[in-house]
């Protein structure tokens, strides 16, 4: 149990950090607006983009939400994940950024996997 806990906890502060706190701290930067347009995405899809990020990040990291919050947000972030590393893919071919997502998809599903198996207990 104590290393299913110590998993979930370095997988969900990893997505934490990286969509939560990296996405708040760049968001407004030239570079990522860049991003969102190279991508054929509008600029405000990408402000509503960081206002979910945030949203579902701290969904994850804070225990108190109830379990069927918790769920939207990993559905979230799964969503997310898969269509940033298919418009990658669309837009630039295959290369590492095609891939990078699915790198958090898989930390994400651990994240997933484990809070469900402490939730059991």
């Amino acid at each position: 149990m104590k290393k299913t806990k110590i998993i979930y906890w370095v997988t969900t502060t990893i997505i934490f950090l990286f969509e939560g706190v990296l996405t708040a701290l760049t968001s407004q930067t030239e570079v990522a607006k860049q991003g969102i347009s190279h991508l054929g995405y509008p600029p405000y899809f990408g402000n509503a983009l960081v206002v979910f990020k945030i949203l579902g990040a701290l969904v994850l990291i804070i225990p108190q939400f109830p379990k069927r919050v918790k769920e939207f947000a990993y559905a979230g972030f799964v969503f997310d994940f898969i269509f940033a590393s298919i418009s990658h893919f669309a837009v630039d071919g295959m290369n590492f950024q095609s891939f990078f997502p699915l790198i958090f998809l898989a930390l994400l599903a651990i994240s997933y996997r484990t809070y469900h198996k402490l939730n059991k207990t």
